[in-house]
């Protein structure tokens, strides 16, 4: 997210003016005139001072006109002036918390259909487009490990995972250990490992390997190598994906309107790959994150703000999520929709497990 300096080189009087003007686009969606602005900014100013600030304005690039007998509209650079404004000090909101949080009760059992209800969420609360990232498989925890003989000193290692995915892994060992003997080592490794995310549990394994060496307890040194081999043996992450929901709320935006803009716009969605560089950036970002038009790097988002955070559980940060809509939206309404939902959805996959 593009970050420029907090007050932009310009006067309290230019930067109240402004901030007015942008809230008065964002409200009505018409270009602000001089006197429509004095009367909203709540200042003893003539018009003929306010037309001389909007020139100095314009020439800031921070609005321009759509033609010469109107009012002014705001740029993405004051749009970004607008945003840093906002998140520089608590926004005021009205949101009620339990309201969203029952959004996503009736599906709290399985993750994906939770993932799907928080996306759902974002655009009926925002009326924009919302979409959740599939959470990250290290963010899944382990809820049970097993050991299972076989045959000519082979067992079955397998490994079962809160979101419900279950890993089986042959290992060779050193010698043939009877199923009492692999229970009670899957006994106490559940006792310490359990919950733990994949990098977790292999940091423990190594940790209790080390260990066990030097105690000597063979079968326990067996078993941990064994353990450590499935784990090493998870698939690699494989590149994020998300769910989206409300694309048809972008339809009726004066904004995006154009039939040849819109099929741009969904074949962004379709094809994924501009939109998940976006949320991976956002996946390593602290906090509430917004690409606003030109910001993103990408022609078709142009006319486009991208409003992200990201969503923990535990200690790791698991997703993100976000609203897609046009550079004229209501951010002090949706940044703290945003920054909530990416809570009760981390709290809720976290309460899961």
């Amino acid at each position: 997210m593009t970050q420029e300096n907090s007050n932009e080189g310009l006067s309290e009087r230019a930067q109240h003016l402004l901030r007015v003007l942008v809230q008065s686009y964002i409200r009505d969606g018409q270009p602000v005139g001089s006197r429509s602005l004095s009367r909203d900014a709540g200042l003893p100013l003539s018009s003929a001072t306010i037309r001389n600030v909007m020139a100095d304005l314009e020439e800031l690039g921070f609005v321009t006109s759509p033609h010469a007998s109107a009012g002014r509209v705001p740029t993405d650079r004051a749009y970004r002036f607008f945003v840093n404004t906002l998140l520089r000090q608590p926004i005021a909101h009205e949101l009620d918390a339990n309201e969203l949080r029952q959004q996503l009760d009736g599906v709290m059992e399985n993750p994906k259909l939770l993932v799907a209800a928080a996306s759902q969420l974002l655009s009926n609360f925002t009326h924009l487009a919302g979409l959740v990232t599939i959470p990250l498989p290290q963010a899944s925890t382990l809820t049970q490990l097993e050991f299972l003989p076989l045959s000519e000193g082979r067992i079955l290692v397998v490994l079962v995972f809160d979101d419900r995915e279950v890993q089986n892994r042959i290992i060779h060992l050193p010698r043939h250990y009877s199923s009492e003997e692999l229970r009670r080592a899957a006994t106490l490794l559940n006792e310490s490992c359990r919950g733990m995310t994949l990098p977790q549990l292999r940091q423990e394994l190594f940790r209790q390997l080390k260990d066990t060496q030097e105690s000597l307890n063979r079968v326990m040194l067996d078993a941990i190598s064994a353990a450590q081999q499935a784990v090493d043996q998870q698939p690699a992450k494989e590149g994020i994906d998300y769910v989206i929901a409300g694309e048809t709320n972008l339809m009726g935006l004066a904004e995006l309107g154009g039939v040849d803009r819109l099929k741009r716009l969904f074949e962004a969605f379709s094809e994924r790959r501009d939109i998940l560089q976006l949320l991976d950036a956002s996946l390593k970002a602290d906090g509430v994150q917004i690409f606003i038009g030109h910001e993103s790097g990408y022609q078709i988002l142009d006319d486009c703000s991208i409003v992200t955070a990201p969503y923990s559980v535990g200690e790791g940060v698991a997703g993100v999520l976000g609203v897609i809509g046009p550079t004229r939206m209501a951010y002090e309404r949706v940044i703290p929709i945003v920054d909530l939902t990416a809570r009760l959805l981390g709290s809720a996959l976290k309460s899961r497990r």
